[in-house]
């Protein structure tokens, strides 16, 4: 396949073959070029360019393409094609990409566009795919697979799996089934190669195997392929029968689409949003949590009136609440961020005893070293050294508690149900911004006696 360099100057090329309406130029332009990067261009074209595109191409070019491109692109485009049009696609998809481009459609179209895939056993792979959720296993997984009998011979095998192999562009695994489907193992080309053609597949097959249930989130079936290795995992079905596989492909799309939503919502975005969305879906995804913001700052401030009196007898307490506060939420986040992380990779070990010890006794020594700094800073810059040593000490208990609460908070949150990764976000910042207020006028108050 060859490469394209995306250009100004390749653009408006293609740009002006498309006006001249020069076919012939365009499919000779786009003969040898990679389904991806030719979604890459649609991505840069007009819609009505890419319109034009999409139905000079090749289907089985097209179809590839289709599922390379943006969701709200491929949405728009689609609903340019008739269901004919989309049917001609589909059949040339695996399943699974089948699946989830008819998902996108509006019901009616849906049951239009199946009944004119021309493969009738297809259609019926994607209708059985369509009821799974699209976050389980059952969502993710593709019916095109190759399986054999433990029955049969190793003669018989071979025969068979060159029939199945006809229809598929791919063949990563051999699955050993029973009479009744029942996944048993797998088998490998190497005990085909140097075993009798007369030996039971039975008497060769490795039972050991690693599957999924069809009803497993999708994110513990990244986790379990992350954990041993693996391109490709069968899916079963409660009885154990073998429904489909999941490719790595698949799983890469998950852990990508779940980064991107803990990254939002670490950054104070609820809803899975993008740059070009409409001005009204970005407020609502971002508002809900600048409003806590403004309600943890009016509630800082409320604090602070608290102590009028004593900020104006000791002023220079006022210009250290944005240190403490900051430490606070710095110290926060940092903790939570490695719970998350630690919770999402599976990787948690202990109890959570155990674990707040520890950054317990990590944050005590960061306090420390920032407490000795802040100390030699006040011996220099601060006149009344009770006050340096108020700073200090409030640091320290701040810092100490942020760690906790953003050690804690993630586990709580996990163990109920809530995404952790809410934990990362303004949610700590501000709940640790003022809880270290608080404690750092209420230390003030203690040593200062006011």
């Amino acid at each position: 396949m060859m490469h394209i360099e995306i250009t100004d100057i390749f653009l408006d090329e293609l740009k002006e073959l498309i006006a001249k309406g020069d076919n012939q130029a365009i499919s000779i332009l786009f003969e040898e070029v990679h389904h991806a990067d030719l979604a890459e261009v649609l991505e840069e074209l007009d819609f009505e360019e890419a319109v034009f595109i999409i139905r000079l191409l090749d289907t089985e070019k097209t179809s590839d393409i289709l599922t390379e491109l943006d969701e709200d692109t491929r949405e728009k485009i689609l609903r340019e094609l008739s269901s004919e049009e989309i049917a001609k696609e589909i059949d040339e998809l695996n399943s699974d990409d089948a699946a989830d481009i008819i998902g996108e459609l509006p019901e009616e179209q849906k049951k239009e566009v199946i009944s004119q895939i021309e493969d009738v056993e297809h259609a019926k792979d994607i209708v059985d795919l369509l009821r799974y959720d699209e976050d389980t296993a059952g969502g993710l997984m593709g019916k095109e697979l190759i399986k054999v009998n433990e029955n049969w011979t190793n003669l018989r095998c071979v025969k068979e799996m060159r029939k199945q192999a006809e229809n598929y562009d791919k063949v990563h695994t051999i699955y050993v089934v029973d009479d009744n489907d029942v996944l048993k193992g797998l088998l490998s080309l190497k005990s085909l190669l140097t075993t009798s053609t007369r030996t039971p597949v039975k008497e060769v097959y490795n039972p050991k195997i690693t599957y999924v249930r069809a009803d497993e989130n999708d994110e513990d079936v990244a986790k379990t392929m992350q954990k041993y290795d693996l391109f490709v995992v069968p899916v079963v079905d409660e009885m154990n029968r073998l429904l489909g596989q999941i490719t790595l492909d698949d799983v890469v799309d998950v852990i990508r689409d779940e980064a991107d939503k803990d990254y939002q919502m670490a950054a104070g975005i609820i809803e899975d949003v993008e740059a070009d969305d409409s001005i009204l879906q970005l407020t609502k995804a971002r508002l809900p949590w600048l409003i806590l913001g403004l309600l943890g700052g009016l509630g800082a401030a409320s604090i602070m009136g608290g102590f009028e009196d004593a900020l104006k007898t000791y002023p220079v307490l006022f210009f250290f609440t944005p240190l403490i506060a900051a430490m606070a939420g710095n110290v926060g986040v940092q903790s939570s961020a490695i719970m998350v992380q630690g919770i999402a990779n599976n990787n948690i070990k202990g109890s959570i005893i155990s674990r707040l010890l520890k950054e317990v006794g990590l944050t005590l020594l960061n306090g420390l070293a920032l407490a000795f700094l802040v100390c030699v800073y006040g011996f220099f810059q601060i006149e009344n050294s009770t006050i340096t040593w108020v700073i200090a000490m409030a640091l320290i208990i701040v810092i100490i508690l942020a760690a906790v609460i953003g050690t804690f908070i993630p586990v709580f949150l996990h163990r109920n149900g809530i995404d952790p990764a809410l934990a990362t976000g303004p949610f700590i910042t501000t709940s640790n911004d003022i809880v270290g207020i608080l404690i750092y006028f209420m230390i003030a108050k203690w040593m200062l006696g006011f």
